[in-house]
């Protein structure tokens, strides 16, 4: 197993260089200018000066060259410095924010707090929404419960978040005034009453995303469940004389939950995706508004490193998919 984590991890390392390579290159296909923002009196001497010292009269090799090691090699000592209070002022080893001039990992690691929050929570009520209704849908195929959840899920996995979000907030904010419609950044929960409030608006946007991850992991353990009922060692438990509840949950859910695993491990870099939009709508001041920003500014450097983030976690992902399957199936063995 060791060995086989080992040379997955020797893998994704070419792998996650031709994906910032890719990435680099198409984004500086874009038409972009850092000194299009700069007022018209800025005399074109000092523009140079400027262009100059973002690295852009340097070739595209060079350029990408010296991004990875920016990214690589200096940003994690800058989360470092932001947790444990420390200055790291080497400002030009750091990636740096064409809009704003200042690096883009520090104001990453302002806005990631709230993207983890309204992710990470609406991830775990997806997930602990989901198995159930899967597990249960399964056992009861074709029954009124499992009509109705094919037909909520359906619907769930087919609306997307910029229809369901305004929709919850005309219903919930605007119509029956019970929560906030927009997610207030600076709160702070200090007792009870603000953590009441942080409750409170935390609920329209992981209503959102948790929408779309209940309606695809229900589907995907219904699924996997229905596959591992009707097979000859479900059978031979129950000849056996083993009650039904041991039957389902030690043989049944542990052999269904492999397929489910992949889906659960690669749909949490989808979901920051979904959440760039969630984020949008309720004015969320997390990494999703701070990409679309970005992007209105042609902001390269600060489009380049979310995307890849983007795509690092997918890569990350993949190998805790691959490692949770010999956890679950003792069949599994990596030689």
């Amino acid at each position: 197993m060791t060995t086989y984590i080992l040379r997955r991890l020797l893998i994704s390392i070419p792998s996650l260089l031709f994906i910032s390579l890719v990435i680099f290159l198409l984004l500086n296909l874009a038409p972009n200018d850092p000194m299009a923002q700069v007022p018209l009196t800025v005399p074109p001497d000092v523009k140079e000066k400027m262009r100059v010292a973002l690295g852009l009269g340097e070739p595209l090799y060079i350029q990408f060259y010296k991004w990875l090691v920016k990214f690589f090699w200096v940003e994690p000592q800058v989360l470092i410095d932001h947790w444990f209070g420390t200055s790291f002022s080497q400002n030009d080893f750091r990636v740096i924010s064409w809009q704003t001039r200042s690096p883009v990992m520090d104001m990453i690691v302002e806005r990631l707090p709230q993207t983890l929050w309204v992710v990470g929570m609406s991830y775990i009520v997806g997930i602990l929404i989901a198995l159930p209704i899967g597990i249960y849908s399964a056992y009861r195929h074709y029954s009124v419960f499992d009509q109705a959840g094919t037909f909520v899920t359906m619907i769930g996995y087919s609306i997307p978040p910029f229809f369901t979000g305004p929709l919850v907030i005309v219903i919930f904010a605007v119509q029956l005034g019970w929560l906030p419609s927009t997610y207030d950044t600076v709160h702070k929960v200090v007792d009870w009453e603000t953590f009441v409030v942080q409750l409170k608006q935390m609920v329209l946007p992981v209503m959102v995303l948790a929408l779309q991850t209940t309606a695809q992991i229900s589907r995907y353990m219904r699924s996997s469940m229905l596959d591992n009922l009707n097979q000859d060692y479900v059978r031979t438990a129950r000849a056996k004389g083993l009650s039904e509840w041991v039957v389902i949950t030690i043989h049944v859910l542990r052999n269904s939950m492999i397929p489910v695993v992949t889906v659960i491990a690669l749909n949490l870099p989808a979901i920051f995706g979904g959440a760039i939009i969630t984020e949008q709508i309720f004015k969320v001041n997390g990494i999703g508004q701070q990409l679309i920003g970005a992007i209105y500014a042609n902001d390269l450097p600060t489009v380049q490193t979310i995307t890849f983030m983007f795509a690092f976690l997918i890569v990350f992902f993949n190998l805790i998919a691959d490692i949770l399957y010999g956890l679950l199936d003792p069949r599994i063995r990596y030689d």
